[in-house]
């Protein structure tokens, strides 16, 4: 009897390839800088072909931007309800949101540069699920630091997004160099945060 055959592994749909080649994109010209025709050519077919795919160039950023946000909470949230403690869970969080960071630069251009490119229901949907992410975020760090006001944590939420997203302009360290070096810069900056 011979072994059965292992499953074929299976790369990235058609959808997912076309996604990823408008990130890139979208990121290095810009929303209204780029034509269907540029991201048919990107994966290798026709422009037209796309719409069998997506309905619009704003679908594809709709659906772009949605996965983003829906990514980062839930990969968040799962971070945090495994860790084994406040500071745990502020570390695991951090880290994170920098391996997303690093390891999708587009992305993070595109989620920075395009929320207002898209349509109103995709953009109250994304701005629905990044609220959600904030207030884990928020959450977390009045745990970990015990007394900080919550718009005082609100607010260093924010700008320890503001450092880790800044990465995809950032070249001058190797990728696990500079996780570590965001990663210490962020915890740092959180636990110090001043409560008064």
């Amino acid at each position: 009897m011979s072994p059965a055959a292992e499953p074929a592994k299976t790369g990235p749909s058609r959808r997912e390839q076309i996604l990823a080649a408008a990130a890139e994109l979208f990121a290095r010209h810009g929303f209204h800088g780029v034509g269907i025709d540029d991201i048919g050519s990107a994966v290798g077919i026709s422009g037209p072909a796309l719409y069998r795919h997506f309905r619009s160039k704003d679908a594809m950023l709709g659906e772009m931007l949605t996965s983003i946000s829906e990514e980062l909470l839930e990969g968040g949230l799962a971070r945090v309800s495994s860790a084994g403690g406040a500071q745990d869970a502020l570390g695991d969080l951090v880290r994170f949101h920098v391996d997303f960071a690093l390891d999708n630069p587009s992305l993070i251009t595109v989620q920075e540069r395009n929320l207002g490119n898209l349509t109103d229901p995709d953009r109250r949907k994304v701005r629905a699920l990044q609220r959600r992410y904030v207030e884990a975020w928020v959450e977390v760090i009045r745990d970990a630091v015990p007394a900080i006001p919550e718009p005082t944590a609100r607010a260093a939420a924010h700008a320890v997004f503001g450092l880790i997203n800044s990465t995809p302009h950032s070249r001058h360290l190797d990728r696990d160099q500079m996780a570590d070096l965001l990663t210490a810069m962020a915890l740092t900056a959180l636990i110090h945060t001043p409560v008064a």
